[in-house]
């Protein structure tokens, strides 16, 4: 007899507008340039995240986007291009919002709460995980910690990785930096997340109250990983949220004040209930989802997956000694590349990296074989191109050069035109024998010689096609 399982959890999947990718996500006239769409090796980032979920065995994806870029995201998920979504479940809802204006994570939760009804795995559209790191590893430290002590979440962090020196144009906006934290290695708690007030208040030092040294004598202090705004959340954190309705932003103000409800008494007396709250992870419902046999032992066959036969139910476990931990997950470097592409440095250096791993088969020129040429593209003769990404339906000229550049779909550079370190928009035009260096477009940017030859910095015209 077969068994229909209960959902355990619920991907939230968050696509925002990118401001830190501008002017690459700038719109193009009246189309949208929706960062979940921008291409890593010419694959959109929003698929290499869906492919993540749909890995793990989740099925159900809440999917988060501004209200002008719904017709491209919506189009792009129910396109046969879009491989990853064919065995999920997809609910895209919307907000109103523009670039000018920031709507905060908590927000947003506090908005589509209705919409959450288990616990959750909340993701950005952006991050790009190496496959040494499956999102079941995040998944089977929740069902652990939540199962052996009332554990309320699990957080995700990897090493940090800053551009050499003068590898990177200033111009290009600042690369996101390390934040200090602080773990507990056996337990695999994180306990303390360094914020911008905290060092407004104090740069130099870190301020730390006695109460978490002494729940964790011994802990881990680092300032050499990022957050992966991955996190695995109790459903209650939900309810926490609508109490603290002041906090907007997740990563910055929420997740620094949870990790601090773990050993602060006060904080724990008025909040602890309200985060204890019931689960959706139990143990007969988290081996039914791992397990590969048919049928769980010492669950009767009368009886669905998930039920609690005969197990106390978490708040019933752990009412008053729940540890309300945050569990943490570490990346280190040495484990593979992860990153999230939400700046201009990192959506160029994911690209440089695809190259290492891509299988070439175009063109059979043995002079491109060192690049990723996309499906339709024309590249005209005496033409080389090295260590660049080159989208769809891009025409490329005769007598060119382009050098460790990444060029989006549409793409028309005329001949004799010389490229070196550039990331092109979606339908940019290079003039013929324009020279450029170093520069980013925006969608439907025209380049002419008189302003970029010799690798001049002053900006294109800016026209629509």
């Amino acid at each position: 007899m077969r068994f229909q399982l209960p959902r355990e959890f619920l991907a939230v999947v968050l696509a925002g507008f990118g401001n830190q990718l501008f002017p690459l996500t700038n719109d193009y006239g009246e189309q949208p340039c929706p960062k979940a769409l921008l291409p890593v090796a010419n694959k959109p980032v929003l698929d290499y995240v869906l492919t993540w979920v749909e890995q793990s065995g989740i099925k159900d994806v809440l999917l988060i986007c501004p209200a002008i870029h719904r017709a491209s995201i919506y189009h792009h998920i129910h396109s046969d291009s879009s491989v990853p979504v064919a065995s999920l479940r997809i609910d895209l809802q919307t907000y109103d919002e523009t670039q000018d204006t920031s709507i905060g994570t908590c927000t947003l939760l506090r908005h589509f709460s209705n919409r959450i009804k288990e616990d959750f795995v909340l993701l950005p559209c952006d991050f790009i995980p190496p496959a040494t790191l499956p999102l079941s590893i995040l998944l089977n430290k929740f069902r652990a910690d939540a199962i052996s002590d009332g554990a309320i979440a699990t957080a995700c962090w990897y090493a940090g990785h800053k551009p050499d020196k003068g590898a990177y144009p200033e111009e290009w906006g600042p690369h996101t930096t390390n934040i200090p934290i602080i773990w507990d290695e056996p337990t695999g708690t994180l306990l303390y997340i360094d914020t911008a007030d905290d060092q407004e208040r104090n740069s130099e030092d870190l301020e730390l109250r006695m109460s978490l040294f002494s729940r964790y004598p011994r802990t881990r202090l680092s300032t050499g990983f990022q957050d992966s705004h991955v996190y695995v959340c109790r459903r209650s954190i939900l309810d926490a949220l609508h109490e603290k309705k002041h906090l907007d932003s997740f990563k910055e103000e929420f997740m620094p004040w949870l990790c601090k409800v773990q050993y602060q008494r006060g904080k724990r007396s008025r909040y602890g209930r309200r985060l204890n709250a019931s689960s959706t992870t139990s143990q007969s419902l988290a081996l039914g989802h791992t397990t590969l046999l048919s049928k769980v032992p010492g669950l009767k066959s009368s009886e669905p997956y998930g039920s609690n036969n005969g197990e106390p139910s978490l708040s019933e476990n752990h009412d008053s000694s729940s540890s309300l931990r945050i569990g943490i997950i570490i990346h280190h470097a040495a484990s593979g590349f992860a990153i999230r592409a939400n700046t201009l440095f990192a959506f160029q250096e994911l690209n440089r990296r695809s190259l290492l791993d891509a299988a070439y088969s175009l063109p059979s020129d043995p002079k491109n074989r060192d690049s990723i040429i996309g499906d339709s593209t024309q590249i005209s003769e005496r033409t080389v191109v090295k260590k660049s990404v080159i989208g769809r339906h891009c025409v490329i000229g005769k007598n060119g050069q382009i050098v460790g550049c990444i060029l989006l779909d549409h793409c028309v550079i005329e001949d004799g035109a010389k490229l070196d370190g550039c990331i092109l928009g979606m339908n940019t035009k290079v003039r013929a024998k324009a020279e450029v260096s170093r520069c980013v477009t925006q969608a439907g940017e025209k380049l002419e010689v008189s302003d970029w030859t010799a690798g001049g910095s002053d900006e294109g015209s800016s026209e629509e096609e």
